[in-house]
């Protein structure tokens, strides 16, 4: 393939741009990280970060359907005992999260309720930001896992992110991770898949950096073809089942995003890559009006695709040695609104899923009752859950990367 065609082609397509302009990602192609095979130290746990931006409605996912207050707040998004899938006498979880039900079962999943911190921020953008750089009190410039990363090793390959962009969360002071964003990646219509792969034929003599250009392609159509098979596998599933449209999104994600995602994570827990952190993402959560039967597909989305990772991956030796956390900016408001949806609101809940976590449910309800403003009044700190992942799951200080937070999960 002529250099200058290629050249031409990524400037008039826009693929260069985007995630490849992300701090810390255009050094990095698939066949980069892959070549990392073997470099991961003996005993390395790998964390998965599932960030549902638009602010998850907690009390419609873990539902305390027992209390009577839920059923007068919100008496047409309100789920009866009989919808739930009960996790105990009074709390049970969302219709669309059968599978994480079962895994709740067999003590794979642990669900922490009411986390949340002081002072709570009902901007999307202000307490997105909070949660990824771990800073309640100011605005923070570094992502709680990019200043791991810093003492890590400053590698970006550690911390890589399947996102269209690279998120805060991956931001640190000298180092930040690195975006591999192809799997939403469009292409001109005269692109097929022979001229894609004419693209990534090397050249004999060509300058390294433009050999680079090719193996990028490579991963292109490899990633592309990944998320294709993703998507048309979930397409004859929501066909045989008659199907939805799937929702409008809000931030990143969609089924086939969230799948392809989490695809491309097992390939490279099962390759054995030196990646200890990856971070993926699904949206559509903003649910201000006729709330429940969208969240309740989106849930059933994620349930789907986090089920299959984790029956995939637990197949593989590596399985073992994987948490994956789930979280989402806010919760919404207790009461609905004149919308049959919410508002934005404070706490929530955290999933945390794995082989080695301790499963259960934890944390204290907050009072339906006993409101601040209208809203939960946390009762977990969100960085108690964060120090327990750095020290469990990434063995390290958690005090360096947290400011010197003392806090943890009591029970893991």
């Amino acid at each position: 393939m002529d250099p200058t065609t290629r050249r031409r082609f990524l400037i008039a397509s826009g693929v260069a741009g985007g995630a490849a302009l992300a701090a810390g990602a255009a050094t990095l192609s698939l066949t980069d990280l892959l070549d990392t095979a073997g470099e991961r130290p003996e005993g390395a746990k790998t964390l998965v970060v599932i960030t549902l931006y638009g602010g998850n409605d907690g009390l419609n996912t873990v539902i305390p359907y027992a209390d009577r207050a839920y059923h007068d707040a919100r008496p047409e998004l309100a789920y009866e005992a009989g919808e739930v899938l009960r996790l105990d006498d009074g709390t049970g979880l969302n219709p669309g999260l059968k599978g994480l039900h079962e895994l709740f079962g067999t003590k794979r999943l642990a669900i922490v309720r009411g986390v949340g911190y002081p002072k709570p921020d009902r901007s999307h953008f202000r307490s997105m930001d909070i949660w990824q750089t771990a800073s309640p009190e100011r605005p923070g410039n570094t992502g709680w896992i990019g200043r791991w990363l810093d003492g890590a090793g400053a590698d970006p390959r550690l911390a890589v992110s399947f996102e269209k962009v690279l998120p805060p969360l991956l931001a640190g002071q000298d180092c930040a991770g690195a975006v591999i964003g192809a799997a939403d990646a469009k292409l001109p219509k005269a692109v097929t898949p022979d001229v894609l792969a004419g693209f990534a034929a090397p050249a004999a003599g060509e300058p390294p950096l433009q050999a680079r250009a090719a193996a990028c392609f490579g991963d292109l159509a490899r990633v592309r073809e990944m998320a294709q098979q993703v998507k048309d596998a979930a397409d004859e599933e929501d066909g045989a089942d008659g199907g939805d449209d799937t929702p409008a999104a809000t931030g990143t994600g969609g089924l086939a995003g969230l799948q392809a995602q989490l695809d491309l994570v097992a390939q490279c827990i099962e390759a054995g890559v030196a990646t200890r952190v990856f971070s993926v993402s699904l949206g559509g959560f903003d649910t201000h009006a006729d709330e429940r039967n969208l969240q309740e597909t989106l849930l059933s989305y994620l349930d789907r695709g986090l089920t299959a990772f984790h029956k995939r991956i637990t197949a593989h030796p590596a399985g073992k040695d994987v948490v994956v956390l789930v979280y989402s900016e806010f919760g919404r408001r207790v009461r609905a609104n004149a919308s049959d949806g919410t508002d934005h609101g404070t706490a929530s809940n955290v999933f945390l899923l794995g082989e080695s976590v301790p499963g259960g449910l934890y944390g204290e309800q907050p009072s339906l009752t006993d409101l601040d403003d209208g809203d939960l009044k946390f009762t977990v700190d969100f960085r108690d859950v964060y120090a327990t992942v750095l020290d469990r799951v990434l063995q390290d200080d958690p005090g360096r990367a947290l400011g010197g937070w003392k806090g943890a999960l009591p029970w893991w």
